[in-house]
């Protein structure tokens, strides 16, 4: 029973299993990368350990501060972005399923009943006036790739599922970075706060005994405005780091995308702690070619590779089977029988000929959008060298930058003290002291930003190399 319906599994397994494809093979193109980085790697560098790879070094090993950590899994759990971008590869999937599903046959069951009435002139005799005809069929399609067509855009549906879900985890690299920066900002603002109102409260107090002694002739009025203006200056810094304070705030909330527990946020101790580990940089430069947004990119080219060879085929001739077997019958009650069986077999072969240029146009298109794919993906290599190269630069120069930043907040403040006590002592003016309160000032707030910058040149080295997109639930 049903032999056509029968025959055209059979078929399809025969004809799949020699069916061609016309696109060109795919060979990974030489990046344009050279062997080594060119900023140099500076002492204390962390070494690689061998075979170690920067993907496989999850943010957890990265990340020390606890706080940190639980804000990026509240981030990574509902942050929009992230989950917009999980969606797409949803939506993909799904699109490859949908073209996946051109390459098995299609079956269907129908059944119909027509009433017709028929003019008394063209109607046999004894069968005048209405005309009645059950019916009832299995049916089967299926479209013979022998030139792989359909096989091309399976390859090219699938590239492109599988770009939306290296991008989905270059995207959530890219949220783990930002996360730790606006965290790194919030306690850097935050201990600039601290110390502008710290400052404020002393330059107060200074401001009081000014005050007294200018009462007593003991001070001139320039030596009371110019404490003053220093009472203002530290007034104004401390309003202007509330402000920023609020701002970080709100931008780590849209990151993480909930409510944050007061127990996640940071503290202006924060600033001075060491959140970051260091990041493995003896690591050849072919590890960017891992880096999930390039990956996306060479996804993306091998789909280009795949249209190709669909626009290819379509210069070649269609070939369809298209068969049903079932019963038809003049009476319901007897449509089951034997003698009411029926059944159609239609091989179909379409040739194009005359297309007005369409599928010479088409497979140009083919060919302009893989040479578009393939600039892409060179330039996500370059643009990935260049972020590696410039993290490099600066991390020995902030190293170093901190660390004379760190003596000068310690000679700042011996010059202070020094300066105080001589002005106590009528030994000094109030313009050195002046001076000396100033310069220690600026030397903390400078101390504060260049940890900051340090830590966040180390998590952007981190996200350039490509590193912490794989996790338990990979």
């Amino acid at each position: 029973m049903f032999k056509v319906v029968r025959f055209v599994p059979l078929a399809t397994a025969v004809l799949a299993g020699a069916a061609c494809t016309f696109a060109p093979r795919y060979e990974r193109p030489e990046p344009p990368l050279p062997d080594a980085w060119s900023a140099p790697v500076e002492a204390p560098a962390t070494p690689a350990a061998d075979g170690e790879s920067i993907d496989s070094l999850s943010w957890r090993q990265f990340v020390r501060s606890p706080k940190l950590t639980g804000l990026i899994e509240l981030a990574l759990e509902n942050n929009r972005d992230l989950r917009i971008a999980a969606l797409n590869v949803e939506r993909a999937r799904a699109l490859y399923r949908i073209q996946r599903a051109d390459s098995f046959p299609s079956a269907d069951v129908e059944g119909s009943f027509t009433r017709q009435r028929v003019p008394p002139n063209l109607t046999v005799p004894g069968r005048e006036g209405v005309f009645e005809q059950y019916s009832a069929s299995v049916g089967a399609a299926f479209e013979l790739d022998v030139f792989g067509r359909l096989r091309s855009l399976n390859r090219a549906a699938l590239e492109d599922f599988l770009a939306q879900e290296w991008s989905r985890r270059s995207i959530q690299i890219s949220l783990i970075a930002e996360v730790a920066q606006a965290f790194l900002t919030l306690a850097n603002d935050l201990a600039l706060k601290e110390l502008a109102e710290a400052t404020a409260r002393n330059q107060e107090e200074w401001f009081r005994l000014t005050q007294e002694r200018h009462r007593l002739g003991a001070a001139s009025g320039l030596e009371l405005h110019q404490a003053q203006t220093q009472v203002e200056q530290a007034r104004a810094d401390a309003a202007r780091y509330q402000g920023d304070v609020a701002r970080d705030l709100n931008v780590l909330r849209v990151l993480v995308g909930t409510n944050i527990p007061p127990d996640l946020l940071p503290e202006s101790s924060d600033a001075q702690e060491a959140l970051i580990g260091p990041v493995p940089v003896e690591l050849p430069s072919r590890v960017l070619l891992n880096r999930p947004d390039i990956l996306a990119a060479e996804h993306a080219l091998r789909a280009a590779n795949a249209n190709i060879g669909a626009a290819r085929a379509a210069f070649f001739p269609s070939i369809s089977l298209t068969g049903s077997s079932g019963y038809v019958s003049p009476e319901l009650s007897g449509l089951f029988e034997a003698p009411n069986r029926s059944w159609t077999f239609v091989p179909r072969v379409s040739l194009p000929i005359f297309q007005g240029g369409r599928l010479r146009a088409g497979l140009d298109v083919a060919h302009v959008d893989r040479q578009i794919a393939l600039a892409r993906y060179e330039q996500a290599i370059q643009i990935g060298f260049q972020e590696v190269n410039d993290a490099l630069a600066l991390t020995g120069a902030l190293r170093r930058q901190r660390e004379a930043q760190e003596r000068l907040v310690a000679a700042s403040a011996r010059a202070f003290e020094l300066s105080q006590a001589r002005r106590e002592a009528g030994q000094e003016s109030y313009l050195t002291l002046l001076d000396a309160q100033r310069s220690y000032y600026a030397a903390q707030q400078g101390l504060i930003a260049t940890r900051r910058a340090e830590q966040i040149n180390l998590v952007t080295l981190y996200r350039a190399l490509g590193g912490g997109w794989e996790s338990e639930q990979q």
